[in-house]
């Protein structure tokens, strides 16, 4: 993997996935040589929710892993509230399908994964926030 870490969350999500696949709103190089593409996608992400919850999977801490190759391949590491969550079955699906939409990215993988559990320790504050957690 060319780009591989962890999410952490931003603090300006983008305004449609139209904007953040073309590369506006929050993403881009602004935080000193950040990869671009990387960047989009986690704009991407910040467009993804879960309906029972107002606050997008990244600001959620639902995404554990964003892995970016030079050729464009795209890795994602994501959870859920639960495993009995009523989404298990949608959201993942429509993650893939809003980043392979990003300029630039050639292919997509989102695991779902389990370990370790969600917990409300893995939100960002702006998302404990708005929750009325802080």
């Amino acid at each position: 993997m060319a780009e591989e870490t962890g999410t952490t969350a931003s603090e300006t999500p983008a305004a449609t996935v139209a904007e953040a696949a073309a590369g506006a709103g929050a993403a881009g190089t602004a935080n000193g040589g950040a990869n671009p593409l990387r960047e989009r996608v986690i704009a991407v992400l910040q467009t993804c929710y879960d309906p029972e919850i107002p606050v997008d999977i990244h600001e959620l801490g639902l995404v554990y892993r964003v892995g970016v190759e030079d050729d464009g391949k795209v890795e994602v590491e994501m959870t859920l509230t639960s495993p009995a969550c009523p989404v298990a079955g949608t959201l993942p699906p429509e993650v893939e399908q809003k980043i392979g939409r990003v300029e630039g990215v050639s292919s997509v993988r989102v695991d779902l994964v389990w370990d370790p559990p969600w917990n409300p320790d893995r939100m960002s504050d702006a998302a404990k926030l708005k929750l009325g957690l802080l």
